[in-house]
Parts: structure tokens; C-alpha cells; sequence
């Protein structure tokens, strides 16, 4: 079982490498790629690949025949695409298309696993319901517009002979993620305000909107497990991972400073509201379910515990020991 990995070097990366090594043992073949070339200690040797470059895409794949391609690699917050935006488009859109093109050139037996996102559904989760893949994609900000031409491009391309199964996780969170994110935002402050780094004023968003979280190690079992049964899935398939319970994120916020025991004040900041918010936005992922087998194991406490002990290392460590 020979798997390339696109991005590994990101949040996802280790914890899927991880669950692929718990799934497939010693018949694992794997390798890791990122846009740099850097040591990982859980992963270890990750080759370059930037997944623009379309002849160093061509290479890679034909040089590893790979059985299966995991494509991670993306500008995953949505700040940042709305920051870059030609970057956005050439790394969502075209950066897939490469890996697309080379696999039916030269594997065309081969899987593509599309990690999309459950925001390519945008403006369609409005009325709060769950959303299903039957779902009419409307995007709206520049990072699920990018997933979502992605998306729909490799679901045509299937027609022309890839076989490839697009993944749309919801939001996911556990320990090592950035600060762009808002429950690692949270945790990092709340890890500051302890530390006596910052005093002790939460400075947050949009607190009312209810969201469908996974811990990232549910999501990185959902992918091992779509390449384990990828022989029961047709060409283009499309599978939402989501938990399909909303968490309101004031709700989150609380429960961090509970865990802390620290007296914290909250005030809302204007430059952490997104203008295009959604109220509720949750997902049905009753196929995923079905199909592989797949349910969330992780409880919603012990993540949200793992985050703020990961941010108090973060802290500690940016301190020099000193915190």
C-alpha cells in the first residue's frame, strides 16, 4: 500500500500519517511531502513538493507510483485565502488539477483523495438544517469558492476516467493548530492569561454561531478508513465528515475557562467578526457512517482539555521555560 501524501507537514498531516500507520501496519509504503523539505519527529522524512509547480507534481508521481494520493495541501484558513487571493486559486484549484492530470497520465489505477471542506456548501446552510452531499454548493468567501471549483472539477474529471473520492470535512480541532483558528485562539490566550502573559481579557468574535467540530483525529481516521474501503466507493464520490451536532462557540469558550479556573473577562473585538457569518452551520455525514464504518470516538471535553494543554507547552515553550 503505497500512499503520497500532499501537505503533510500541516496540522492534519501528522495525525493522518498516524492513523494510516494504525490501519495498515507494516504494509504501509509512505511518502510525505510538503511545500518544504523539513524533518518532522512524528513523520520524519518529508520530501518538497509544491503542488503549483505542475512538472515537479508529474515527477513526484510518476517516480513513486503511489496506490493512493491523500491531497491535504491548502491555504486552510480562511483569513489567509481571503489575504491570497491568486494563491488560494493556484494552490486549491490548480494545484489539484496537476495532481489530477499526472495520476491519469501515470496511475490511472491509483486513488485521489480530495480533502474538500464542508464550507464549499456556504450560503446553503442559512436555514441551520444539516447538510447532506445532495446539497447545492454556494460559496461564499474566496477559500470555499477555491475548495469547491476543486471539488467540482475532480467530480467531472472522474467522468474522463479518475478515480477519485472527495472528502468534506467540517470544522476540526485538536492540539497543534494555529492561532487562526478560533478555539486554538481561545486556548492560547486563555494559556497566556495563566502565564501572566497577557492580562486576563479574552478578546473574541462572533460568539453566538454554532458550529459541527470533530476532533482532527476522528478526521484523520475517516481518511485512512475512506482508503481502506476506496474499492466500495464509485469514481467521484463524495463523503461529508462531520460530527452533525453544533457546539455554540460561546459554549466552548466557557468550558476553556472553566478548565482553567482562571477569572477571565470577555470583551468582543470588531476585527475578529467575519461580515458573511453563518448562524448554524452542521453536517450529515450518515454516508460516511454507512460506508465506512466511520463514527466520532473523542469526546468534546478531552479535546478541548488536549488544546489547552498543548497551548500551555506552546506558551511555555515561546517563553523559553520561563511560564
Amino acid at each position: 500500500m503505497r500512499v503520497l501524501v500532499t501537505g503533510a507537514g500541516g496540522f492534519v498531516g501528522p495525525y493522518l500519517i498516524a492513523a494510516l500507520r494504525d490501519q495498515f501496519g507494516s504494509g504501509l509504503d509512505l511518502v510525505a511531502t510538503s511545500k518544504d523539505r523539513v524533518p518532522h519527529p512524528s513523520i520524519g522524512t518529508i520530501e518538497a513538493l509544491d503542488v503549483c509547480d505542475a512538472a515537479a507534481v508529474e515527477e513526484i508521481v510518476r517516480r513513486v507510483q503511489p496506490d493512493h494520493i491523500v491531497h491535504l495541501a491548502g491555504l486552510a484558513a480562511i483569513p489567509k485565502a481571503a489575504a491570497n487571493v491568486d494563491l488560494a486559486w493556484n494552490i486549491h484549484l490548480f494545484g489539484s488539477l496537476h495532481i489530477a492530470r499526472a495520476v491519469l497520465r501515470h496511475v490511472p489505477k491509483s486513488v485521489l483523495h480530495h480533502i474538500s471542506t464542508g464550507q464549499v456548501y456556504g450560503a446553503s446552510a442559512l436555514p441551520g438544517l444539516a447538510l447532506d452531499e445532495t446539497v447545492l454548493l454556494a460559496p461564499n468567501n474566496t477559500y470555499s469558492a477555491t475548495k469547491a471549483s476543486a471539488d467540482l472539477a475532480l467530480g467531472a474529471l472522474a467522468a474522463e476516467g479518475l478515480r477519485c473520492i472527495r472528502l468534506r470535512p467540517f470544522n476540526h480541532i485538536g492540539p497543534g493548530q494555529s492561532e487562526d483558528f478560533v478555539v486554538s485562539s481561545f486556548a492560547m490566550q486563555v494559556a497566556r492569561i495563566e502565564a501572566g502573559l497577557q492580562e486576563p481579557v479574552m478578546r473574541v468574535g462572533n460568539l453566538d454561531a454554532e458550529r459541527d467540530f470533530l476532533d482532527v483525529r476522528d478526521i484523520a481516521a475517516a481518511y485512512a478508513l475512506a482508503i481502506k474501503k476506496s474499492g466500495e466507493l464509485e469514481a467521484g464520490a463524495v463523503l461529508n465528515i462531520a460530527s452533525g451536532r453544533p457546539v455554540r462557540i460561546r459554549d466552548i469558550l466557557h468550558r476553556l475557562v472553566k478548565l482553567s479556573g482562571v477569572q477571565i473577562a470577555v470583551e468582543q473585538d470588531a476585527a475578529r467578526m467575519r461580515p458573511s457569518d453563518i448562524p448554524r452551520y452542521i453536517g450529515d455525514a450518515a454516508r460516511a457512517r454507512q460506508i465506512l464504518g466511520w463514527s466520532p470516538k473523542w469526546e468534546f471535553e478531552t479535546t478541548l482539555t488536549d488544546i489547552l494543554n498543548d497551548a500551555r507547552n506552546r506558551v511555555r515553550e515561546a517563553a523559553g521555560g520561563r511560564a
